[in-house]
C-alpha cells in the first residue's frame, strides 16, 4: 500500500540514486493550500489542502486516512481572492458562511498580519507530526521555498543563475548547523532529476572509501553508455580523512563527477587544498530571526495551527463557540517569535522544537479556559511560550570547542581584554564556558595574556592570572567561572605594555634573520669550572657587579652585536 511515489521513479539501491534525497513518503509541500474534493453528505465540510496532506504523510497509511477524515473544511485558494475551486463547484449548496469566515491568504500571499491556517483537529495534527521530524517534512524543494540565504544563491548571484540553467559547478557548502546546506543539496537533487542527472547522497560518517569508489565507477559508466551527467553529495565531508578526499581528484577533474560537500568545519583546515582549488566555497551564514519567522509560519500553516495576534485587543476566534470549522489548536505569536530568537540560526532546531511543544501539548491535554478575561472553549490547546522553550530544550548558544568557533572567541576575550572593554570581557568568557569550554584551557589563555599584554606595567597581572588556574584546577566547573570573571575584569582594567613582549620578539628576529653562525659567547662571560678553562681565558676579565657600588662599564651582548636595542625595535 502507497508503494508509488509522486514522482513515479522506482527504487533504487545506494549505488544508483537516481532519485533526490527525499525521505520515504515525503510530498510535496506548496506555499498554499489545494483544494481536494470531500464527501458531500455533510455540511459545510470541505476540501483538504495538499500541504497540510503532505505534512501529514509520515506513511502511507496516514496518508490514506487523511482522505476520509470527515471533518474537512473548505478553504480558498492561494490568492485569497474567494473564487470557488474546480472540483467544488458542482456541490455549492455545501459552501456556508463557516466556510467563508476560515478562508484565508495562504501563507506568503498578500494580505496584512498573520495568515489564517485550515482548521484541523488535534488528532489530524498528531499524526501529521508523528513518523518523522517536522524538519524533513518541511524541506522545500525550490528556491523559492528556500529562505534566509540571499548572499548565497539570491536572484543576482551566480549560483542561483548556475543552478537555474542547470550548470552546477563542484561546490564547498560551508555554514553553521541548520543553516541549509543539506536542504539546498536536496534542492539541487529535485532540479537535477527533471534534466536526467543522476544525484548520489553519501554521509562521511558511515560511508568508506570503497563506497566512494563504487559510485564514482558507476558514474564513469553512466557517462561513458548514456551520456549521463552525476552529482555525488558528500554530507560532513570533512569527516572524511586525506586520502579519502584525494578519491575525488582525478574524477572532479575530469568531470566525470560533480562535487558537492557540506561541512561545518573550515574548509581551508579540513578540506585538500588540492580538493578545494576544484571546488567552489559557497558559504551559508546563520538564518537571521526573519528568516527563522517565515520558515515556522511556513510549518504552523501547513498543520493548521492558528497563531493567535496580541496586538489585537479582541481575538475574531475567541468566542466559546464549537464550531468545527474553527482551529483546535493555537498558538501565541510572541511564542513564534522567541522560538525564532531562541533556535539560533538553526532551522533544524526550531522546526523540531515546535514539534515537541506541539505533541507534548496534545500528549498531556493541557486545554486553556481563559485568556485576558476571555472565555475559550475547552476543546482548544494553546501553545504558550514556555512550551516552546520547553520543546527547544537546548542551549541556543553556537559554540564548538574543537572547531572555528572555539579560534573565534577565544580572540575576541584576549582582543576585549586588551582594548580594556570589561564588558565585552566577561560577554566573551561567558559565551565559551557556557557553551562547554574547557576553564583550564581559558585560565592558560590569561596567563600568556598576563605577560604578553600587561606586562611589566601591572606586574602582579601574572600572579592574578596563576592563581586563578590554581583556583580552576582545584574546584573546577560551575563554581571557578567566578575565578575567570575577577581575573577577566582586573586584566581588562589593569593598564597596557607589550614593551618585553616586542623586545622578545625583536631578539626572535635578531637570531632568524642572521647570516651565517652565530656569534660565539665572549670568553669574560664564560663559566670556567676547571684549570684548563681558566688557560684557555674562560671569565678572565669579568666584573662581579656586587662588588663595585657603581654600575659596571661592561659588554654583555656578542662583539657584532654591540649597540643593539632590542626595545626600541633595533633590530640586528
Amino acid at each position: 500500500e502507497g508503494e508509488e511515489g509522486d514522482d513515479g521513479g522506482e527504487t533504487e539501491s545506494r549505488e544508483s540514486y537516481d532519485a533526490p534525497p527525499t525521505p520515504s513518503g515525503a510530498r510535496l509541500i506548496p506555499d498554499f493550500p489545494v483544494a481536494r474534493s470531500s464527501s458531500p453528505g455533510r455540511k459545510g465540510s470541505g476540501k483538504r489542502p495538499a500541504a497540510a496532506a503532505a505534512a501529514g504523510s509520515a506513511s502511507p497509511r496516514s496518508w490514506d486516512e487523511a482522505e476520509a477524515q470527515e471533518e474537512e473544511e473548505a478553504v480558498g485558494d492561494g490568492d485569497g481572492d474567494g473564487d470557488a475551486d474546480a472540483d467544488g463547484e458542482d456541490d455549492p449548496g455545501h459552501w456556508d458562511a463557516d466556510a467563508a469566515v476560515s478562508r484565508q491568504p495562504a501563507f506568503g500571499a498578500s494580505g496584512g498580519g498573520r495568515p489564517h491556517p485550515r482548521a484541523l483537529a488535534a488528532e489530524e495534527i498528531r499524526q501529521m507530526l508523528q513518523g518523522k521530524p517536522l524538519a524533513d517534512t518541511m524541506r522545500p524543494d525550490t528556491l523559492q521555498d528556500y529562505f534566509g540565504q540571499s548572499k548565497a544563491v539570491g536572484q543576482d548571484t551566480l549560483l542561483r543563475s548556475l543552478l537555474e540553467t542547470n550548470e552546477i559547478p563542484s561546490l564547498i557548502l560551508w555554514g553553521p548547523p541548520g543553516c541549509g546546506k543539506t536542504t539546498l543539496a536536496h534542492i539541487i537533487a529535485s532540479n537535477s532529476k527533471k534534466h536526467s542527472i543522476r544525484f548520489v547522497t553519501l554521509s562521511a560518517t558511515n560511508a568508506k572509501t570503497n563506497d566512494v569508489r563504487d559510485v564514482i565507477k558507476q558514474a564513469q559508466n553512466e557517462k561513458s553508455f548514456f551520456k549521463r551527467k552525476t552529482i555525488l553529495f558528500i554530507d560532513e565531508i570533512h569527516r572524511f580523512n586525506k586520502s579519502q578526499q584525494d578519491t575525488f581528484l582525478p574524477h572532479v577533474e575530469c568531470g566525470t563527477i560533480t562535487l558537492i560537500g557540506a561541512t561545518t568545519e573550515n574548509p581551508s583546515f579540513q578540506v585538500n587544498a588540492a580538493l578545494l582549488s576544484r571546488c567552489r566555497v559557497i558559504v551559508l551564514e546563520k538564518l537571521p530571526v526573519e528568516a527563522m519567522v517565515t520558515i515556522l509560519m511556513r510549518a504552523i500553516n501547513s498543520l493548521g495551527i492558528h497563531v493567535l495576534d496580541s496586538s489585537r485587543p479582541t481575538d475574531p476566534l475567541s468566542h466559546s463557540s464549537n464550531s468545527s470549522s474553527e482551529p483546535a489548536m493555537f498558538i501565541e505569536d510572541k511564542a513564534v517569535d522567541t522560538l525564532a530568537y531562541l533556535s539560533d540560526g538553526d532551522a533544524r532546531a526550531g522546526l523540531n522544537g515546535l514539534q515537541l511543544a506541539v505533541l507534548a501539548r496534545l500528549s498531556s491535554r493541557k486545554m486553556f479556559c481563559k485568556k485576558s478575561g476571555q472565555s475559550y472553549s475547552p476543546s482548544r490547546v494553546l501553545i504558550t511560550e514556555n512550551d516552546v522553550k520547553e520543546g527547544l530544550q537546548r542551549s541556543h548558544i553556537l559554540y564548538d570547542r574543537a572547531g572555528e568557533e572555539h579560534y573565534n572567541c577565544i580572540s575576541a576575550l584576549h582582543k576585549s581584554m586588551r582594548g580594556s572593554d570589561q564588558n565585552a570581557s566577561l560577554y566573551w568568557l561567558a559565551r565559551m564556558l557556557e557553551g562547554g569550554e574547557d576553564p583550564l584551557y581559558v585560565a592558560r589563555r590569561l596567563v600568556r595574556f598576563a605577560s604578553e599584554d600587561i606586562g611589566l606595567a601591572d606586574p602582579s597581572a601574572l600572579t592574578q592570572a596563576v592563581a586563578a588556574y590554581q583556583g580552576c584546577h582545584f574546584i573546577g566547573m560551575p563554581e571557578c567561572e567566578v575565578l575567570l570573571a575577577q581575573c577577566v575584569v582586573y586584566f581588562a582594567r589593569a593598564p597596557k605594555s607589550i614593551e618585553v613582549y616586542s623586545a622578545y620578539n625583536n631578539v626572535k628576529a635578531c637570531l632568524r634573520n642572521h647570516q651565517g653562525p652565530l656569534p660565539p659567547v665572549p670568553l669574560h662571560l664564560r663559566n670556567a669550572p676547571t684549570r684548563l678553562m681558566k688557560d684557555l681565558g674562560y671569565g678572565k676579565g669579568y666584573k662581579y657587579n656586587p662588588m663595585y657600588s657603581e654600575p659596571v662599564d661592561q659588554e654583555y651582548l656578542p662583539e657584532e652585536l654591540r649597540g643593539v636595542d632590542f626595545f626600541k625595535q633595533r633590530r640586528c
